[in-house]
């Protein structure tokens, strides 16, 4: 895709393959890629699950915002931000306002089957965390809606095809 310019902002429950096509659309479109858990680690010298320990929700939800403003004034990129990202009114106001929000839609049984092994991820440190995952659905599916320019459904298909179906929005948006 040429001369393509502006900024896309992946949103999405984790799991739901932000970092995996965040990556993938930035090098087919040649944009740098951000994670903002990526930046905000690297920021802080700590892992996601060491701050919220320390600072709590919160706290974690604070610098995370800071990360996507900061992020989000650097020309054509792609940034894969957290899941929880879009439940602060500032930071969906600033990512509406500075790129393409897309939302990768998935399915609450689907998420967990991809991540229920992964330690590193405190919001599914509970005794159910398919529950949790239905309960964030429930909460966040709705914002992510309100929030996107462009809704993606992403769960059955492979990633070759869910990015191009992804670049098939892009150009008729």
């Amino acid at each position: 895709m040429e001369n393509m310019t502006g900024n896309f902002f992946l949103v999405g429950l984790m799991g739901s393959g932000k970092t995996t096509l965040g990556r993938q659309l930035a090098q087919q479109i040649q944009f740098n890629f951000y994670d903002s858990d990526q930046v905000l680690c690297e920021r802080t010298g700590v892992s996601i699950p060491t701050i919220f320990e320390l600072e709590g929700e919160q706290g974690f939800r604070e610098r995370e915002s800071v990360v996507i403003q900061d992020l989000c004034q650097l020309p054509n990129i792609v940034l894969a931000t957290g899941g929880g990202a879009v439940l602060r009114e500032e930071n969906r106001q600033y990512l509406r306002q500075h790129g393409i929000v897309i939302y990768l839609h998935v399915q609450p049984e689907v998420l967990y089957e991809r991540v229920k092994n992964d330690r590193n991820r405190p919001l599914l440190q509970v005794a159910d965390p398919l529950a949790k995952f239905r309960e964030l659905y429930e909460i966040r599916d709705s914002i992510y809606r309100q929030t996107a320019h462009i809704i993606v459904e992403v769960g059955l298909s492979g990633c070759h095809t869910t990015l191009q179906t992804l670049l098939n929005m892009i150009r008729a948006s």
